[in-house]
């Protein structure tokens, strides 16, 4: 099986770029971050040796790594972030900064078509911060070019970083996480290499970025911002050192990767796995107020009512205000207002469980929504709009049968992922394996259980190992069934 291609063999001509940085531009960000890595072939597995196990790599802490030496077209000085040394008591760490204008944005791209190798990308947003899913920062990392940190908000038009990384592989770690912001800007990937998924794929237990950069390339990363709210402004420079390093590494983790997917013969399901991360998209949620926390507690289609008429207004005035619709009124607050059911604004105002900073500020609003809610002369049902596949927990009773498929295929399915040393989960998704298990072919056989899990999503490999597992499993479950044997 042919290997995963090497990221180093196409490299730009060692040309000195016209373009001159001052001191005070942003990209003097990557003065710090940057990373020029030297001829030759790919030495992944030797870059663990060169870094001590359990170094440090953050702002205020040394990595034994060897520097390398810079391109003498790149606005940097050959440094990445892991090999600047720990600060003395009268130094700080090293300055990173945001590229925020049109001029340092092209700049940047100039130094990254000087570079060499995929790009590394990472997109940080404000998820419990506000209400939009964009980015608010996107770093960049190539060989030999360094590490640039983009301030999308004010940068607005990407289409020359766009056209400049169009056909080559982009790196991302859990890429569905970050594809949707990067598109909404227009950064669009063609080809990637997802190490988060490349990791679950190589059979590693664990799979984060911290883990598993000190799994496979010894370097101890101290992450700390991940969830820290990145429409700051101005960013803090402990953040953007974090930022930096999601990236930074990435390229080396990737080969490190390749490797030992190729060495599993795993290389033509990794790449199966990582085109279909570019083809999902996000299903768009039947009635998502259903997904309010503490649902269950809810007894009767009027609290439901109230309940969805609460989430609505919730959800109008988080979009208006661009803030993440659990900072106003939390879950449990809605919730607990449905099921009371107050009969005045009063009561409402008086409810204890009833907080949130909004809470009272929106007093009108949130009493109009169960008003609302109230007299709603249609209250949605204690079920509900689902697909036609119930929940397993109901199988056992509606659907005896079904539920023995399903119970036969899983475990046939975690027997061959313990063989191949993948997650379960990669296998097979389990609502293809419900709605296979739920209504299955007329003729159970591997070709048309192949068949089946194709319609729904499954990639080739995965009807290879798959398709007659399922079958068997499905055929010993009617044979249980009706206690005598069945055909195949």
């Amino acid at each position: 099986m042919r290997a995963w291609p090497t990221t180093r063999p196409r490299r730009a001509p060692r040309r000195r770029c016209s373009r001159r940085v001052s001191a005070s531009s942003p990209a003097r960000a990557t003065r710090r971050s940057s990373s020029c890595a030297p001829r030759g072939p790919p030495a992944v597995p030797r870059s663990a040796s060169r870094s001590r196990p359990g170094a440090i790599c953050c702002a205020c802490s040394r990595v034994c790594r060897r520097r390398p030496t810079p391109s003498p077209c790149s606005p940097t000085d050959g440094r990445r972030v892991t090999d600047v040394p720990a600060p003395t008591a009268d130094a700080d760490h090293p300055e990173v900064t945001v590229i925020d204008t049109r001029e340092e944005y092209l700049v940047a791209v100039d130094a990254l078509a000087h570079g060499f190798g995929p790009y590394a990308v990472d997109a940080e947003r404000a998820s419990g911060f506000r209400y939009s899913q964009r980015a608010y920062l996107i770093q960049v990392f190539r060989r030999g070019a360094g590490v640039f940190l983009f301030d999308p908000p004010a940068i607005g038009d990407f289409h020359e970083l766009s056209d400049l990384m169009d056909g080559e592989e982009w790196i991302l770690h859990a890429a569905s996480q970050d594809l949707a912001c990067l598109r909404e800007v227009g950064l669009d990937p063609d080809e990637v290499f997802d190490t988060e998924l490349g990791a679950r794929l190589a059979g590693l237990p664990r799979v984060g970025l911290a883990t598993v950069v000190e799994e496979l390339l010894g370097i101890h990363l101290a992450k700390a911002h991940s969830a820290a709210d990145w429409s700051t402004r101005p960013l803090p420079q402990g953040w953007l050192v974090y930022a930096a390093l999601d990236v930074e590494l990435l390229p080396d983790l990737r080969d490190r990767i390749a490797e030992l997917l190729h060495e599993a013969g795993k290389d033509e399901i990794a790449r199966q796995e990582f085109a279909a991360v570019l083809e999902k998209t996000t299903p768009v949620r039947q009635e998502p107020w259903r997904r309010l926390s503490g649902m269950h507690a809810l007894r009767s289609p009027r609290q439901l009512a109230v309940a969805r008429a609460l989430w609505t207004a919730r959800d109008a005035l988080a979009q208006e205000l661009d803030t993440a619709p659990g900072r106003l009124v939390p879950d449990l607050s809605l919730v607990a207002v449905a099921r009371a059911q107050p009969t005045s604004k009063r009561d409402l105002a008086a409810l204890k469980e009833f907080t949130g900073r909004a809470s009272r500020r929106e007093l009108d609003r949130w009493w109009a929504a169960v008003e609302a809610g109230m007299a709603d002369p249609e209250p949605p049902s204690m079920r509900g709009t689902g697909d036609g596949v119930p929940v397993p927990r109901l199988w056992a009773e509606k659907n005896p049968e079904a539920d023995r498929r399903l119970k036969r295929a899983r475990a046939a399915i975690t027997t061959r992922a313990e063989e191949l040393s993948i997650p379960v989960e990669n296998m097979l998704t389990p609502d293809t394996l419900r709605r296979v298990a739920w209504a299955p072919p007329a003729e159970t056989t591997a070709e048309t259980i192949g068949d089946a899990l194709t319609a729904h999503g499954a990639r080739p490999w995965q009807v290879q190992q798959l398709a007659g597992l399922i079958a068997d499993a499905f055929v010993e479950a009617r044979q249980a069934d009706t206690g005598t044997p069945a055909e195949a």
